[in-house]
């Protein structure tokens, strides 16, 4: 496949770092963001077969068919945060699918609500350089109205709680916002909503009020949030204005408690990777296949099966059932008694581990390589974007040289 050759053997840096610059500098965003996050974007491309990209897909329709199966919802949600069991109608913005491939496809990790770089991806992919004519050709396919997409569909969000109600004003919150890593992809936002008539502000749910129904900041009332806090289930007293907001309905959310619970909790993996459990779900024959052949088997870690899966644990990937990210995340071969020990007595599941692809590149002009994941960001599961992150070490991080996002062209 000419995508693998090109992941194995092109040495290219497609990245025009000029055009990403003024790109972000155009966006008014403080200070060089390029200088302040080296390891944020990588200078070269990445690869996807059509077979694997369809394999994407594929996996992702079964995934979001089974997921809206009545007894699925109902098994989940007996389970779920108070908090979560309230569904006011929106799908979830910024789904994210992450994937490491294969020869013959792509198998699924986990799944993420409110994933972050979708923005900031879509302008990445927009400062590319052909280096070949089948990219060329991929660049000018994918480019197009990436920003009118996402809009959209935080519009469309906003139509599925308050119908045809103007949109006036959304607030991207998180906890002190300016420190966050990603806040560069926070201002592009605001930027890209203010373009589109639409007022957006960047808060921290502390300086929320709600009262009368309505959510505000500074007296000036919020239509929608674009939810980026880890709280998912706003449990921390500091979110009380915006969880009072979201229950009552006096704010559209998303993606919100609901989206968390129904998609993100890695428990979930072990119902979409097991067989009999589908099919008592009522998932039809052909998902069911596609969700075996998409998702690593996965079990829960308990005191009964420690001692067999400690013994197994080389071939496993331990993971916080309620974690995101790669936080608290471990490679079994690469376990202490002590974390085992931690693992055991927490809340944890455990994946048959599917080693990630690499990507060749060139570092001071000696060829190497690095892992990489491709996440689908995806809405109401359809794919919008796809992005790699390119990495060494155990998980995902922004800390490696060379590495960072990457765009992602289907060849």
């Amino acid at each position: 496949m000419i995508a693998t050759r090109l992941n194995e053997d092109c040495f290219c840096q497609t990245l025009d770092r000029e055009r990403l610059d003024y790109v972000l500098r155009h966006d008014q965003l403080q200070g060089d963001v390029l200088a302040q996050h080296p390891q944020l974007f990588s200078n070269i491309a990445t690869f996807v077969s059509h077979t694997q990209f369809t394999s994407i897909k594929n996996a992702i329709e079964a995934i979001e068919r089974t997921i809206a199966l009545p007894a699925f919802n109902d098994s989940v949600m007996r389970e779920a945060h108070s908090h979560a069991r309230v569904n006011h109608g929106p799908k979830g913005a910024f789904m994210g699918y992450d994937f490491h491939l294969s020869t013959d496809g792509a198998r699924l990790i986990e799944i993420n609500t409110n994933a972050g770089g979708a923005f900031l991806n879509a302008i990445l992919l927009g400062a590319q350089k052909a280096c070949c004519p089948p990219m060329d050709d991929a660049l000018h396919s994918q480019t197009q109205k990436l920003f009118d997409d996402f809009v959209s569909m935080f519009r469309n969000e906003w139509q599925l709680q308050r119908g045809d109600k103007q949109l006036r004003r959304i607030a991207i919150i998180d906890h002190n916002p300016e420190a966050q890593f990603l806040y560069p992809e926070f201002v592009v936002a605001q930027r890209l909503f203010n373009s589109h008539g639409i007022d957006a502000i960047i808060v921290d749910p502390q300086e929320l009020a709600y009262e009368n129904q309505v959510l505000s900041h500074l007296g000036q009332p919020i239509d929608l949030v674009y939810n980026r806090l880890t709280d998912f289930y706003l449990t921390d007293p500091i979110n009380i204005a915006l969880l009072n907001a979201y229950l009552s309905g006096g704010v559209v959310v998303t993606p919100n408690p609901y989206h968390h619970a129904l998609y993100a909790d890695k428990r979930h993996l072990i119902i979409l990777s097991d067989r009999s459990t589908l099919d008592a779900l009522g998932c039809n024959a052909d998902d069911a296949r596609t969700l075996i052949d998409s998702i690593p088997s996965t079990i829960s870690v308990t005191t009964e099966n420690a001692s067999e899966l400690w013994s197994g644990r080389k071939g496993l990937f331990f993971k916080p059932a309620c974690g995101y990210g790669s936080k608290a995340t471990y490679r079994g071969d690469k376990l202490t008694t002590k974390v085992w020990r931690d693992i055991v007595a927490g809340n944890y599941v455990a994946q048959t581990s599917v080693w990630p692809s690499e990507r060749a590149i060139l570092l001071d002009g000696v060829e190497s390589a690095l892992k990489m994941d491709i996440r689908a960001y995806s809405y109401d599961g359809r794919i919008q974007l796809l992005a790699a992150r390119l990495y060494q070490g155990q998980t995902t991080n922004f800390r490696t040289r060379g590495g960072g996002f990457a765009p992602v062209f289907i060849l």
